[in-house]
């Protein structure tokens, strides 16, 4: 699968269609989704980070790529891969490691140890890995405004403009609200990722709203854990006394 190819499930999607990505931790579960006939996926990495039993951003680069690459070879749709802030790694290195898993696409999230950077600098990132990466790599410039407490959609936008200007694919204004999502869609070009929550919006109406695809982030992977911790209270239900 070629990066073309994921492009083109982004693009002359109808209002209430969005593109639908979950999100596999391990080989086991992207055949699952697969096979569930979905044509794409996007690796969360929280949800790999804790299948390798580390915090959310605790995940060393070498182990995060090693996982990507056993999820790739697993499945025959196009992956892309959450790889955090990137990892310090220069956008050459970045770009390599990236390429050599086999995945076609990568988040880049723009905040670092627990805050946001300046969106001038960030862009200037995303325009080396878009020049080095060429059109082999679907980059989804995350924007990460509101989950580090900014409820303005404004700042989002304007740093959503910076990332697509400098060549981002993709915006991912991560846990956007639904009701900013309208003025999310008004303002930026191109493809726009909303982020699924159980008690929020369908995914037909996330579509109807703006979303032109729609990601899960842990939220599969914590549903599996559950389904893992049920069983095991009932084998140990059934222990002998």
């Amino acid at each position: 699968m070629t990066a073309a190819t994921f492009r083109a499930l982004h693009h002359d999607r109808a209002p209430g269609d969005p593109l639908v990505l979950p999100g596999p931790w391990d080989a086991g579960s992207a055949r699952v989704f697969a096979d569930a006939g979905f044509p794409a996926l996007a690796t969360p990495s929280a949800g790999v980070a804790a299948s390798l039993g580390y915090e959310d951003g605790a995940t060393p680069a070498e182990e995060m790529f090693a996982a990507v690459a056993r999820i790739v070879r697993a499945v025959s749709v196009p992956v892309s891969a959450d790889i955090e802030d990137g990892y310090g790694l220069a956008p050459e290195e970045l770009v390599a490691r990236l390429l050599d898993t086999g995945a076609v696409a990568c988040n880049l999230e723009d905040s670092s140890g627990g805050a946001l950077v300046d969106p001038r600098r960030h862009a200037d990132r995303l325009a080396e890995v878009r020049a080095v990466a060429g059109d082999a790599l679907f980059i989804n410039a995350r924007v990460d405004t509101f989950i580090r407490g900014v409820s303005d959609p404004a700042p989002a936008v304007a740093r959503a403009r910076l990332y697509v200007a400098a060549g981002a694919d993709c915006v991912y204004p991560i846990a956007a609200p639904a009701e900013a999502l309208p003025a999310l869609r008004a303002g930026i070009d191109g493809p726009l990722n909303a982020l699924f929550l159980p008690a929020g919006p369908s995914l037909a109406d996330l579509g109807r709203l703006g979303a032109t695809r729609v990601t899960f982030g842990p939220g599969p992977h914590r549903r599996a854990m559950a389904a893992v911790k049920d069983i095991a209270r009932d084998i140990t239900g059934s222990l002998p006394r």
